[in-house]
């Protein structure tokens, strides 16, 4: 018999509610956008309560839309952004602080100088520290902490449930956990202050740990998993030499290492992060995570800001107006450097332009500057986890993009496999939330589903080592540009 699941896909600027069948392929969609706010320079933040609503309006919507009864519910999410709410009321006591907010920059620098921590703004505990510190009215009440799948546990289960899974409460996520993910820090939370029942039960990422009685028919909840982790998971990228590519408004490459722990919070000499990959039957598997911190803004900037393009799919048509780009080369350090240099000080630089340079060449140099900063983020990886990649599988928004695949093949000089969706993310989480209520018997099974869109080889005439040594030029060139930034390390 068909299973059918619903997957609760929830990004940063907005959520999907899918309908998944048992072949992994999406049978209807509903999109809610729902971006954070920035009342400040630094600050990012969100309405955890409306978000819970849309949520549920998106997650009934396609429940109506494509009837039938589903087998099961998967959630998958943003990573790191923090909610605090009173465990009696079910209210949050203040805002949802998002991953990309920076408001604990201060914190990060002291934890490094008492403790030699290294604790980035984006990890979830100094924003509950913040949180709880800033937040008037706080004592003797019974609060709870979570990330947003821990939230949305709780939304669908009427308050049944606080509950998070091994790859949201990761260390590399949270920054509370030991190096090798088994239990909380105690000395880390006793120095922000933050008790360990406010935190949440960790569980498996797949496996029902209750039931959504606020939808029709109260599923069982089977799956959490971080957004990374299901599109590595969608993508069947399930032994070492695969990994998944995603290419959105950022890029994060991930690909799993094995069943060996990190024995150091800390990131890896090379730039990367250890992190867990899935958690099943209370047993972590690990991985690298690499870190791109503008990918598909670049495409924006280019439609939006410089009207180059009408439309961000524009970038490959305009691109193929011209055979390369002529020398020009583009470092898309919008937001600084992440793996492997982590230079928050470095900018978007272009180079080599000429009095005959067009806007083909620069709109190509774009794309493939993106394509050499993924190449960054494998050698990276491989550099710091020995582990050879021989295939990368991609998804994302930038995932549709020929020039880009291509320009990616023959930075990496490894094969391109294209999601045959970009919506690998929910992908992942509906096989998770199958493998949580024995639909798919074992995880080896994703690997029979995966079916790519196409696939894509390096071109044999491309000289990759003048256009990797060309590119290191233009890095150079295009770090520490704001050296008080640069010099900042987490």
């Amino acid at each position: 018999m068909t299973s059918r699941f619903l997957v609760l896909d929830i990004g940063t600027t907005g959520l999907r509610a899918a309908i998944v069948d048992d072949r992994l392929r999406i049978e209807h969609l509903e999109y809610r956008e729902n971006p954070p706010s920035t009342p400040f320079e630094g600050l990012v933040e969100f309405d955890a309560v409306h978000l819970a609503e849309l949520t549920l309006e998106a997650a009934r919507a396609a429940l109506d839309r494509a009837p039938g009864p589903v087998a099961a519910i998967g959630i998958t999410t943003q990573r790191a952004s923090t909610v605090v709410w009173d465990r009696t009321t079910g209210a949050p006591v203040g805002p949802g602080i998002g991953w990309q907010d920076l408001r604990t920059i201060t914190e990060c620098i002291v934890a490094k100088a008492e403790h030699d921590w290294t604790i980035a703004p984006n990890q979830s505990i100094t924003k509950l520290a913040w949180l709880l510190q800033n937040t008037p009215d706080l004592d003797g009440r019974d609060l709870c902490f979570g990330t947003i799948d821990s939230w949305i546990a709780w939304t669908l289960t009427a308050g049944e449930i606080h509950v998070s899974d091994g790859t949201n409460m990761s260390t590399t996520t949270t920054g509370m956990r030991v190096a090798d993910g088994s239990t909380w820090a105690p000395d880390r939370l006793d120095h922000f202050g933050i008790d360990p029942a406010l935190l949440p039960t960790v569980v498996d990422s797949a496996g029902v740990v209750g039931h959504a009685t606020e939808l029709p028919g109260g599923p069982p909840i089977a799956a959490l998993c971080g957004d990374q982790q299901a599109s590595l998971i969608g993508q069947a990228c399930i032994r070492p030499g695969l990994a998944k590519l995603t290419l959105g408004t950022g890029g994060m490459l991930d690909l799993v290492t094995g069943t060996t722990p990190p024995t150091e919070i800390r990131r890896n000499d090379a730039g990367t992060y250890a992190l867990p990959t899935w958690q099943l039957d209370g047993d972590l598997t690990w991985g690298a995570e690499g870190i791109m911190l503008s990918a598909g803004t670049n495409v924006e900037w280019l439609r939006d800001d410089l009207s180059l393009i009408a439309t961000s799919a524009d970038s490959h048509d305009v691109a193929q107006r011209c055979a390369s780009s002529d020398g020009v080369v583009y470092v898309p350090a919008l937001l600084g450097l992440g793996t492997p240099r982590w230079d928050y000080g470095a900018r978007g630089t272009l180079l080599g332009i000429t009095r005959g340079t067009e806007r083909p060449h620069i709109v190509r140099a774009v794309l493939e500057g993106v394509a050499h900063r993924c190449a960054d983020l494998v050698e990276a990886a491989t550099a710091d986890t020995g582990v050879e990649i021989d295939t990368i599988r991609l998804d994302g928004g930038m995932s549709p993009n020929p020039t880009l695949v291509q320009a990616l093949a023959d930075a990496t000089g490894t094969d391109i496999e294209v999601s045959p969706t970009t919506e690998a993310t929910t992908r992942g989480a509906a096989f998770l939330a199958g493998l949580g209520i024995g639909a798919f018997s074992r995880l080896g099974d994703v690997a029979e589903l995966w079916d790519p869109a196409t696939s894509v080889q390096p071109d044999p005439s491309f000289d990759r080592a003048a256009s990797r040594s060309r590119w290191h030029d233009a890095l150079e060139r295009a770090g520490e540009w704001y050296p008080d930034l640069s010099a900042l390390d987490f």
